[in-house]
């Protein structure tokens, strides 16, 4: 199989697309992050920070529309867009592109326990503000769960109107992915291990089995597997990613074939994804690894990859 057009967006530099041997870049100078399925073909993203805007499968960008809030990722449900602000709000956009806040995100049980997920390194407060890092929803639409950077993963099955706490805040949830086929299945990747739902969400198990350090930060199915990367800590030199069956009980196994022992660096939020038989990982060094056998053998695509934010297959 050939691998699809993989897109790499940047914090700071825009976005790289390879499609065969070519690789070419766009909206250079820009940052762009939470790039994500439009469920037409293309892709979806943040830009600048305050943009909301979409990707044709040609290529061409148009903006959906903008906020005076910071957004941080989205997801699309049939013709609605839910976003995710830095400052953890959910806004609803509609099929006319009117962006409005749900405020029953502002309600939901629990809220005044969230804090940063921020760290003191060599006397430096460091690291993410408060806010959603990752959303998602279940195949069937019926189930939305925003990831909050730290506080749990809020369930709504009312399209956002009420929300619901789920997993323990302190678990310290880096990215929730729902399965694009079943509708029960949903996994995150957490600070204490592979967080696996069989209920779409309304409650977690936590799995550490086989991982050299529980500091999980991406997760994605591959077919019938789990994909989750781990390191010691957000701030870790290098990482390494495993996978485990959805179904039985079986540790998780480190993926060879070609994908190093250890990524340099975590590969972050948003940074495995794939689409069929195709992977892609990318690490914090600018690596940009690339499977189109499920994972059985993969390939270096690019070593050069300025401080990748996500990445998306389409």
């Amino acid at each position: 199989m050939m691998i699809p057009t993989i897109l790499a967006a940047t914090w700071c530099d825009g976005l790289f697309a390879f499609t065969g041997e070519t690789r070419h870049q766009e909206l250079a100078g820009q940052a762009v992050r939470a790039l994500a399925p439009d469920r037409r073909g293309g892709a979806l993203a943040i830009i600048d920070g305050h943009a909301l805007c979409r990707r044709t499968p040609q290529g061409e960008w148009s903006t959906i529309a903008t906020s005076e809030f910071r957004l941080s990722c989205a997801v699309a449900v049939d013709d609605v867009i839910y976003v995710g602000t830095d400052d953890a709000r959910v806004l609803r956009v509609s099929a006319n592109d009117k962006i409005d806040p749900l405020g029953g995100f502002d309600a939901v049980a629990g809220r005044d326990t969230w804090y940063a997920g921020s760290a003191l390194i060599n006397g430096q407060l460091v690291g993410p503000p408060l806010g959603i890092r990752s959303i998602t929803a279940t195949s069937d639409g019926a189930v939305l769960l925003a990831n909050v950077h730290v506080g749990g993963i809020p369930r709504s099955t009312d399209g956002g109107l009420t929300w619901q706490p789920t997993i323990d805040v302190n678990s310290d949830v880096h990215e929730v992915c729902a399965h694009p086929i079943h509708p029960s299945i949903v996994i995150a990747a957490s600070a204490i291990g592979l967080c696996i739902s069989r209920d779409g969400g309304a409650t977690w198990t936590i799995e550490q089995e086989g991982l050299h350090a529980s500091y999980c930060s991406a997760v994605a199915f591959s077919g019938n597997d789990i994909l989750v990367a781990a390191s010691a800590d957000h701030f870790a030199t290098q990482g390494a990613v495993y996978r485990r069956p959805i179904n039985g009980e079986y540790p998780l196994a480190r993926v060879s074939g070609g994908l190093p022992e250890w990524i340099e660096g975590i590969a972050d939020t948003g940074c495995i994804a794939s689409l069929e038989s195709a992977l892609v990982v990318a690490d914090k060094a600018g690596n940009l690894y690339v499977s189109a056998d499920a994972g059985s053998t993969w390939s270096c695509r690019a070593n050069d990859l300025p401080n990748m934010s996500s990445v998306l297959i389409v």
